[in-house]
């Protein structure tokens, strides 16, 4: 979902891929397909809002239709092909401080266990606290050249903190092989030295740097799985998407570059 400046009448929300042309903006508010998960999933949002944590839509309620009203975030969320400003180094470093303040409120927050989370990118050795699962562009809020706002936790689910760094490195650093990212991306992004900001901009710790090389190559494989479901079940967007961007020719570039450049990102992550 994106956005700019200030909505006056109702405004269809363009970006991401889930709910495309399905989001539409009614002045402050949000209306958008309600995830199976809505109920608990508000009650994350407002108790992250009890807890502080200010950067995330705080849900309103349903609609007998299926659908969830949830409060606009203002500000900038880049599309693709994503431009410059939002993939400088200080925009980068902040995707992993907000991740960071995110992740230390959401630790508090008791974990339903009764729920069925979504699985489709959910961390496969599960954990105690609730990730996002998908901080990519579309879904950060950016302001003054900062990551202000996280949107769309449709797709959360227990797990490890480490996992959601990962998936986050996955779309920011990016860590794609040069010929799949120079499609979508600015050119010259250095992955390694973006790697070890992203990093630093989070507060990762030794043990966890050690580890996030090899949890971004399980996290790629996850993603890949993602896309296979949804081909396999006839969705056009993501088999049209498939086509346009390479094909599985294009994961599994993706997937030997990851593992040719291990020890580079592991180097450069412990320096």
């Amino acid at each position: 979902m994106a956005v700019e400046g200030e909505a006056t009448k109702d405004e269809a929300l363009v970006g991401g891929m889930m709910n495309a042309g399905a989001v539409v903006r009614r002045r402050t508010l949000v209306e958008r397909p309600a995830p199976r998960t809505a109920h608990a999933l508000h009650s994350y949002l407002l108790a992250l809002d009890e807890h502080g944590f200010d950067a995330a839509p705080t849900p309103v309620g349903l609609t007998a239709d299926g659908r969830e009203r949830l409060t606009f975030i203002p500000g900038d969320v880049a599309l693709s092909p994503f431009p410059r400003w939002a993939m400088t180094q200080n925009a980068l470093r902040s995707v992993g401080s907000l991740l960071r303040q995110l992740h230390e409120v959401s630790a508090t927050i008791p974990v339903d266990p009764d729920v069925e989370w979504p699985r489709d990118l959910a961390d496969p050795k599960g954990g105690t606290m609730l990730c996002h699962n998908d901080v990519c562009p579309e879904n950060v809020v950016f302001r003054d050249g900062r990551a202000a706002g996280l949107i769309d936790f449709d797709l959360s689910a227990p797990g490890r903190p480490l996992w959601d760094v990962a998936m986050a490195a996955r779309y920011w650093v990016p860590m794609l092989e040069p010929e799949s990212a120079v499609a979508l991306y600015p050119a010259g992004l250095d992955a390694p030295a973006r790697l070890r900001i992203l990093a630093d901009g989070y507060g990762l710790s030794r043990q966890d740097r050690a580890e996030l090389p090899d949890v971004i190559e399980q996290a790629t494989a996850s993603c890949r799985a993602f896309v296979a479901d949804r081909v396999a079940g006839g969705d056009p967007v993501y088999t049209q998407a498939l086509a346009e961007r390479g094909g599985w020719q294009r994961w599994d570039r993706m997937q030997e570059w990851l593992v040719t450049h291990r020890l580079r990102f592991t180097t450069v992550l412990l320096e």
